[in-house]
């Protein structure tokens, strides 16, 4: 059986993910300012933060004793989250949290099905059993029929790109630490990679880092210090120890803390249908909870 203290890093990491959404729209409310060209801000912003922390572990990283194919797949992960953030920070400028999170963790499917096509491992019927369980409640989450947002739509679709490349993302990581890299080097090149793609962009769409309040400053700082490195950081450990579609099931836990939180500070009202979900998630994850892991 999956050992408890796997299980309480998974736990916490879910739980640092869960605040995202919260600091980006924050920063948003923050900055006066929405639509796309400051998403990107706030995206490279949050890893370049985050890649700094992360700097003594380039200090002892020796290149040579890896393949040069297992950093090269490292450093496509890191373009992949680069892609992951772009979207789904963009996302929550056009619909509601619940939806927005919702979809950017259907990762499950995606991990599943690529899984299987990529490395032939076939799910369970406990993993599937897992998997339409948690899609049903966070389907109930994110169905909103007095949509909130400007063009949910367009949000909506953002976030299942942000859903897609995260899963690649994930596939990859589990990859490379199987081949031999630590979670702290994977997490520097991959964070590091990122911050590199998005840097320019903003400067190219005319959109400066400099100029906003202070407290924009301060709820970037707080992405890239909670969700990014402690969360991000308590997955890819779990999914070495765990295999990547138990991982990504219990992620989609995420929308339930994201919503209960948008709740809290922006008063976005999940209703009944947040609720149900929630329960339905949750059971579904207990299903999860229980499978062998490989290994």
């Amino acid at each position: 059986m999956v050992h408890w203290r796997i299980i309480a890093v998974l736990g916490f990491g879910v739980f640092c993910v869960s605040t995202s959404a919260v600091f980006v729209r924050l920063a948003l409310a923050a900055s006066g300012t929405a639509g796309p060209e400051f998403s990107l801000v706030v995206a490279a912003m949050r890893l370049m933060m985050a890649s700094l922390v992360l700097l003594p572990t380039w200090w002892r990283f020796q290149p040579r004793a890896h393949a040069a194919g297992t950093l090269l797949l490292s450093a496509g992960a890191g373009v992949l989250l680069a892609i992951h953030f772009a979207t789904w920070i963009t996302s929550l400028s056009y619909t509601s949290i619940a939806a927005s999170t919702t979809l950017v963790t259907t990762n499950p499917v995606w991990v599943a099905l690529l899984a299987w096509l990529w490395l032939g491992e076939r799910p369970s019927p406990s993993v599937v059993l897992g998997i339409g369980i948690t899609l049903v409640g966070g389907a109930i989450i994110g169905w909103e029929p007095d949509a909130i947002g400007d063009n949910p739509l367009l949000g909506n679709g953002l976030a299942l790109v942000g859903a897609w490349t995260f899963s690649l993302y994930f596939l990859l990581g589990q990859q490379v630490q199987q081949r031999g890299l630590s979670v702290g080097q994977h997490s520097a090149i991959a964070f590091t990679t990122a911050a590199l793609v998005l840097l320019p962009l903003p400067l190219l769409v005319g959109t400066p880092y400099r100029g906003y309040p202070l407290a924009v400053y301060g709820w970037i700082a707080m992405m890239a210090l909670v969700p990014q490195l402690m969360g991000y950081t308590a997955l890819n450990w779990a999914v070495r120890h765990l295999s990547a579609t138990l991982v990504t099931l219990a992620i989609l836990m995420e929308p339930v803390g994201a919503s209960l939180l948008g709740y809290a500070v922006f008063g976005e009202v999940p209703g009944i249908r947040v609720l149900i979900g929630a329960v339905v998630v949750l059971c579904g994850a207990a299903i999860a909870a229980g499978i062998r892991t490989p290994g």
